[in-house]
């Protein structure tokens, strides 16, 4: 049920008279006796709207260029609002048309308060009807802070949303103290945030939704709110029976929990107070936004819905620093941002840099991906990272103003994916391995699990292994792979354990390394590992609490089952080792020093080969993709600012039972022309020598 405002009689004023103690203690006498226990929606799966489907998804955007905002962050240039005013012309969008735009976010609501926006949603009202006119879709730009300066003039009550300070401080966006952080799940708010959506629906005609901010929106400060405490102890009520939570806390009284309150980074998260937290704040998150969800489809269901978590898989623990949990969060949306950078391309140490770990959750997911691609020195490769890894989307390729300024060689990228659409809509990829990002393990463990799973999907990645990433529901069906990969992924529940039997028995490969089994989902420590009727290696003694585990001695244990074959690894063995308790970012992802062996064991266990096999450079990537009658192999060089063309590139690729190969040709933006490539069958393979590459190169084999 939505609360009421008797829920909300405490006012900013009374906060400062009162201390927060005693506004937790107000508020709490007056939930009890004024409201029934608060259920908050779950997160919903939504189709999304048909012409998300069907249409290629290339972008531009600009959200921050309307004067209120740009006057009060300052630091703006004399011409600035000229070209804010040039956004909006006939002539601009014309020129966005040309480029191959076919859908701009623009601006409409930064958080000022509708009442001192009128204006610029007035304008933004007028872009959108002239992007409609040229059949460029139009999203909206939703921010999720509060300019209180403005806000509070319109809104007075709004001081009950926002967050109080957190360990001594006010709880601002970064340095734009003019914007404060709010309590989403107050009531207050979700009605207000209603009201701009109803705009952006019914008036403005938009035909996407783009929330912004999203990863700041359930960091830990935003849980001190009054409201929230509540909310938590209602959620463990909620989610727990009392013998349970006896079980969790040691005892069942939930009513003086307060979330935890912390000011250094963390290693393993054991404290169940944290754990439960972290979840909460992921709960929380997916319910706001499937409330949302379903309020803006309940207006227009062709509406596509975009939400921006920020950081992706991009080595950073989601769960615990932002509360965000893809699997959950993602299901209300269609589209997911990623401002993670890791820009495509090889570092100076040799670290193959990419966004295909975001791309591949994704796909996982079922959504698409927006990010900043054109427009920089190495805008042609992120493009062509989009186009394969990707579905059907080339990314933000520029501001509003792009048609004047975009580089010609990259105009090609775009032109190319237009044109060759049909090899980019309703694909599918082909994956021989699933590696598993188990929520228990990624989010209560800062440290080994994000180390073992990022190195491991580098050695796949730079062996152009077809693989997937995989969640927790995921592991119910898992019979298209011929590999299931655990790096590290200590806590498993029962079930969970049950389940990879399931698919072992059935005749699946396994791989797992490191601690991967020896914790429950609760991380408490198993006796031995719960999988150790298939790994048939005893765990190492337990050596207390907060001692990280031994290494086992001696290398890969390899077990055949007959149908099956299960492979141990003690370590992944990195090339670089991350600092504990910081995010396994892309500075460490240098591969293994083990990372041959890594892949040896993985095509053992996958039966002797893959689905793909290639000889090339280590910088040179690939995705392996079907559609009805032909198989797709995108191939990308990463080092292609360093070596602009690769030559002696073999492919040896599996054909489906029954399929006969009519042709393989090739196909680049690099170059104009489509060349037939010659092919050997051997089997049922088909094996061609790919002609040298310089970016990116698009090889389709043809089946009859």
């Amino acid at each position: 049920m939505i609360r009421t405002k008797t829920d909300c009689l405490i006012s900013g004023a009374s906060w400062r008279v009162f201390g927060l103690s005693t506004v937790i203690a107000t508020i709490l006498l007056i939930v009890g006796l004024n409201s029934a226990p608060y259920a908050a929606p779950k997160a919903v799966d939504i189709p999304p709207p048909a012409w998300l489907k069907d249409e290629p998804l290339v972008i531009t955007g600009n959200w921050d260029s309307m004067p209120i905002f740009r006057r009060r962050v300052g630091g703006n240039t004399t011409w600035q609002e000229d070209e804010y005013r040039k956004e909006w012309t006939e002539e601009t969008v014309g020129k966005l048309k040309d480029l191959g735009v076919t859908m701009e976010v623009i601006h409409f609501y930064k958080g000022f308060g509708l009442a001192a926006e009128k204006q610029h949603i007035g304008e933004a009202t007028k872009l959108a009807a002239l992007l409609h006119k040229y059949g460029i879709r139009v999203g909206t730009y939703i921010g999720s802070t509060i300019a209180y300066e403005t806000f509070l003039a319109e809104q007075p009550d709004a001081a009950e949303w926002f967050v109080p300070d957190f360990l001594g401080r006010p709880v601002f966006y970064d340095n734009q103290t003019f914007r404060k952080r709010v309590y989403f799940m107050h009531p207050g708010y979700r009605a207000y945030m209603k009201r701009v959506l109803r705009l952006a629906v019914e008036d403005l005609k938009a035909d996407e939704i783009d929330f912004d901010n999203t990863s700041m929106q359930a960091e830990p400060p935003i849980f001190l709110h009054p409201l929230a405490v509540e909310d938590f102890r209602r959620y463990l009520q909620k989610r727990y029976t009392p013998e349970v939570l006896t079980r969790r806390f040691g005892f069942s009284e939930m009513r003086f929990i307060l979330p935890p309150r912390y000011d250094r980074p963390l290693t393993v998260i054991d404290d169940p107070l944290f754990q439960e937290w972290a979840d909460f704040r992921c709960h929380q998150l997916e319910a706001y936004y499937a409330e949302l969800a379903t309020f803006i489809r309940s207006l227009n269901p062709n509406v596509a819905i975009a939400t921006n978590p920020h950081s992706g898989i991009s080595g950073r623990n989601t769960v615990w620093d932002q509360g965000v949990d893809y699997p959950g969060l993602v299901r209300s949306m269609d589209i997911v941002w990623t401002e993670e950078g890791n820009e495509a391309g090889v570092s100076s140490d040799g670290v193959l840099i990419s966004k295909i770990r975001t791309y591949k959750m994704a796909t996982t997911l079922q959504k698409r991906v927006l990010t900043y691609t054109a427009g920089s020195r190495g805008g042609k490769l992120q493009m062509a990272e989009s186009m394969a890894y990707n579905r059907q989307g080339l990314g933000m390729i520029g501001g509003g103003l792009a048609g004047y300024d975009f580089p010609h060689d990259q105009q090609k990228y775009v032109d190319f994916f237009h044109r060759n659409f049909a090899d980019y809509r309703s694909v599918e990829n082909v994956a021989d391995v699933a590696v598993l990002h188990s929520h228990a393990s990624m989010g209560f463990n800062n440290d080994l699990p994000w180390q073992s799973a990022m190195l491991l999907e580098q050695a796949l990645i730079q062996a152009s292994v077809p693989f997937d990433i995989i969640f927790d529901d995921n592991l119910r069906d898992l019979s298209r792979y011929k590999v299931l990969a655990l790096a590290d992924q200590e806590c498993l529940s029962d079930e969970q354990l049950q389940l990879i039997r399931n698919f072992v028995r059935g005749g699946g490969g396994l791989v797992a390394t490191e601690s991967t089994s020896l914790y429950t989902e609760w991380r408490e420590r198993r006796r031995n590992f719960g999988l150790n009727d298939l790994f048939r290696v005893t765990a190492p003694p337990w050596r207390g609490l907060h001692v990280p585990e031994e290494i086992l001695p001696g290398g890969p244990v390899r077990t055949d089952l007959g149908r099956s074959r299960v492979v141990y690894i003690p370590e992944i063995k990195p090339a670089l080792a991350k600092p504990p308790s910081m995010p396994m970012t892309s500075k460490y992802w240098k591969l293994p020093l083990n990372w041959l062996e890594l892949i040896s064991e993985l095509r053992w266990a996958a039966g002797g080969s893959f689905s793909l096999e290639i000889k090339a450079p280590v910088t040179v990537t690939s995705e392996l993709l079907e559609t009805a009658g032909r198989l797709s192999v995108h191939l990308l060089n990463y080092n292609a600012e360093r070596q602009p063309e690769v030559d002696g590139i073999e492919l040896t690729l599996k054909v489906p039972a029954g399929r006969i190969v009519t042709s393989v040709d090739l196909l680049s933006p690099d170059d104009d022309r489509t060349q037939q490539l010659h092919y050997t069958v051997m089997g049922q393979a088909v094996i061609t020598r790919v002609p040298p590459i310089n970016i990116y190169s698009l090889i389709r084999v043809s089946l009859l």
